[in-house]
């Protein structure tokens, strides 16, 4: 390998890393040196990158190999592989594009890839899937994701944007300056701000939180789980019941009226709608007002406490934070929509340290004071198929060709699959309803993937294509979310017969006659130092000048620096309304969207409104009388690095913690460290208990990405996603609902 004269460095979505390597192996990856809370997760690549998991060659199903595509299609995830060659399986795979192209068309191939495979910008396994598609005629795709899918459907309905709104979120030091309560819906979890969607430099997220804290800041929780704000921050802790977080922000906003403490000059200047929103919450319509004690039943919490932190809100400068989480269950669009009728009412939206924020600490990203920077990503060309699903509705498309359904107020057709491509994410892990999406699994001729591990997508595929980690290529981290760019040193060679994702698109686009189109003749270094070059001219317009190529490469990383200013989110809008409208038909915060109105969904209408989800603690049966909370994971993202030693030494016996309340224990009997079965009617997994106060009453925690192992149908490995419904959250956005489960516990 080359000789740096520097540490060899890695960016990945959890942190940026120094590798270590000898005798050709990584050995450790130790943090850098600019990150003061480095993640834990890096280190658990270091033992499997070329351990018994590491597919090392093309693997084909026997069946499919023996008898071509459709062959056998129930025995995915159950028969043995055989390995074959490279140029053997480039053939295989461009025979079947070309039929599939021929007899039925690009749009019955769907290129599913959730993203998360690479932080490098080159090295992104999906951009290089897509563009290798669009080379040949395009693809059926997915919009949105499962982080928040409701929220990116709703809320440009409301605000004009979504992620912009994101992408300029109220920094910390304007937070720690400024504000003085701090209410978090689904808390302010730091476990997940490790993550940030590209390369991450710096962690803030904790220096952040407890910057505010000792600042003087209160905060209050609403959360089922007390650990979803560190106990060190003394927060006022709301508990709950999952799900009826709408109910509990109408009924503050109610309070808020009758209280007469309505920022009523915000509402006439910077909003339209409320008129039909207050005659809701007094119950014009279903006669029901949505009083303080109408949301304490709900909520299952004392009136006092909805009545206390409406005066406070009110009286104090306030900032609201929602989770990600939020948009992740059973109308899911609705706690979004309340949370900003409720910060409107306020009318501290656009001002220092207050107002509205979407999920700190979901992502590292949020609250950074960083310049709003363009920068390149890798050219897909143009998607010449029209038809596309909301990416959590995998299954339906599957199960239902020709079928209908309706998203963002039109109807939709889904095709008739053949072929199912995966490059980047894992379906068995990040879907609901596994036991469906197996079914429904078994439906396409053909299923490929490019993989470095054999997790259950690689298992349940026709074609395994073995892909390099990002330790075995080169490439560069530059991403507008974080102000460092970093060099992704090649520190060891390929393990076995694996081949970057660019190389295996381009032997492909060889082998079907469009190589030149697909790499337009530029190698990956090539194309690494295009996008760098793209990258110092975009912050040259911002007044950033970045290094030259050799002295980057040489140097290893590069971080751009602050704003000066403090980040307020609307706060161009706040300042001047006329001038900086908001992309609504009205310019203006739409409390009330008489475009939604006009789609005539029942399951959502033109303002918020609470509606009865399918499963909670209202309406529990003495067959599933536990509500499960499936959040995201500490040791790992999603899925990846679940096989390493990281994520494995959090485990119980190789099973993933059960978080329990102490009475709900002691009612089945069952003792700490246990091993139990978590089922409902939609499947099963094991778990082992942790008892814990930190989760209320009838409320479980079980973090999500453990791969899924079955036996008998259950998941050995305690994967959640066995139980959760497969549901849209409304036919707006048609989001998942993961935190809509009711289940219940037994020992084994």
């Amino acid at each position: 390998m080359e000789e740096l004269g520097r540490e060899y460095l890695t960016s990945t979505h959890w942190g940026t890393y120094e590798v270590k390597v000898s005798n050709g192996r990584v050995v450790a990856l130790d943090p850098f040196s600019e990150d003061e809370d480095p993640s834990p997760i890096g280190p658990g690549i270091v033992d499997v990158m070329d351990g018994p998991t590491r597919i090392t060659s093309p693997m084909i199903r026997k069946s499919w190999l023996e008898n071509g595509p459709g062959s056998n299609t129930n025995k995915r995830g159950s028969e043995e592989f055989v390995k074959v060659s490279w140029e053997k399986t480039i053939q295989l795979v461009a025979n079947e594009l070309n039929r599939v192209k021929s007899n039925f068309g690009n749009h019955t191939i769907y290129a599913g890839s959730y993203g998360w495979a690479s932080a490098g910008r080159f090295h992104h396994a999906q951009s290089q899937l897509k563009r290798f598609l669009n080379c040949i005629g395009g693809y059926t795709g997915s919009v949105n994701t499962y982080s928040y899918a409701a929220a990116e459907v709703v809320v440009p309905h409301i605000l004009g944007s979504f992620r912009e709104h994101i992408d300029s979120s109220t920094s910390w030091n304007s937070i720690i300056d400024n504000c003085e309560l701090f209410v978090a819906l689904g808390g302010i979890p730091l476990k997940n701000g490790q993550i940030s969607a590209g390369g991450t430099g710096k962690h803030v997220q904790r220096n952040g939180l407890f910057s505010a804290y000792e600042a003087g800041i209160e905060f209050v929780n609403v959360s089922p789980l007390k650990s979803d704000i560190e106990h060190k921050i003394q927060a006022d802790w709301i508990a709950i019941r999952p799900s009826t977080d709408t109910a509990f922000l109408l009924s503050l906003a109610h309070t808020l009226i009758i209280k007469n403490l309505v920022d009523t000059d915000f509402i006439n200047k910077y909003t339209v709608g409320f008129e039909q929103f207050s005659e809701y919450l007094f119950g014009k319509q279903d006669g029901i007002p949505k009083s303080a004690k109408w949301g304490a039943d709900i909520c299952n919490i004392p009136e006092k406490k909805i009545i206390d932190l409406a005066s406070a809100m009110a009286r104090k400068k306030t900032m609201i934070s929602v989770s990600w989480s939020l948009t992740r269950q059973d109308h899911g669009e609705q706690p979004f929509w309340a949370a900003i009728a409720l910060a409107s009412m306020l009318g501290q939206i656009g001002k220092p340290g207050t107002g509205l924020g979407f999920g700190y600490s979901a992502m590292n990203h949020i609250g950074l004071n960083r310049r709003q920077m363009r920068y390149p990503s890798l050219p897909q060309g143009v998607n010449k198929v029209k038809s596309f699903i909301p990416v959590a509705r995998i299954s339906e498309l599957l199960e239902n060709p020709g079928g209908s359904f309706n998203y963002n107020g039109r109807e939709h057709i889904f095709p008739d699959t053949k072929i199912v491509w995966w490059a980047g994410g894992n379906p068995f892990h990040h879907h609901q309803d596994l036991n469906r999406l197996i079914k429904a699994w078994s439906k396409p001729d053909t299923v490929i993937s490019n993989e470095w591990c054999w997790n259950a997508l690689a298992q349940y595929s026709d074609i395994v294509l073995p892909c390099t980690t990002s330790l075995e290529r080169s490439d560069i981290s530059i991403t507008p979310k974080d102000p460092y760019l970093v060099i992704m040193d090649q520190a060891v060679e390929p393990v076995g017969e694996a081949k970057d994702d660019h190389e295996i698109f381009k032997l492909l686009a060889r082998e079907m006659g469009v190589e030149e189109k697909f790499t337009e003749k530029k190698s990956a270094e090539e194309w690494q130092y295009w996008m760098y070059n793209f990258a110092r001219q975009s912050a040259a317009k911002e007044g950033v000048e970045l290094p030259n190529w050799d002295k980057f490469k040489k140097t290893g990383w590069f971080k751009v620096p602050d704003l000066d200013k403090q980040v307020i989110m609307m706060e161009e809008f706040v300042n001047n309304p006329k001038q900086n409208p908001l992309s609504t038909p009205s310019g203006k915060i739409e409390i009330f969207s008489k475009t939604i109105a006009d789609f005539g969904y029942e399951d959502c209408p033109g303002y918020p409104y609470w509606m009865e989800p399918q499963e909670w603690l209202g309406n529990a049966s003495p067959g599933a009388p536990l509500h499960m909370i499936s959040n995201q994971p500490k040791d790992k993202l999603h899925s990846q690095l679940d096989h390493g030693a990281v994520s494995q030494s959090a485990k119980i016996n190789g099973h993933e913690q059960l978080l329990m309340n102490p009475s709900d224990a002691k009612l089945r009997g069952l003792k700490d460290r246990q091993i139990v079965q978590i089922f409902n009617a939609r499947g099963a997994c094991l778990a082992a208990v942790k008892i814990d106060e930190d989760v209320m009453e009838q409320v479980i925690q079980i973090s999500t990405g453990a791969w899924m192992r079955l036996m008998d149908g259950i998941c050995l490995n305690g994967n959640p996603n066995m139980l959760t419904p497969d549901k849209g959250t409304s036919n707006l956005a048609q989001g998942p609902i993961a935190h809509t489960c009711l289940v219940e516990v037994k020992a084994i």
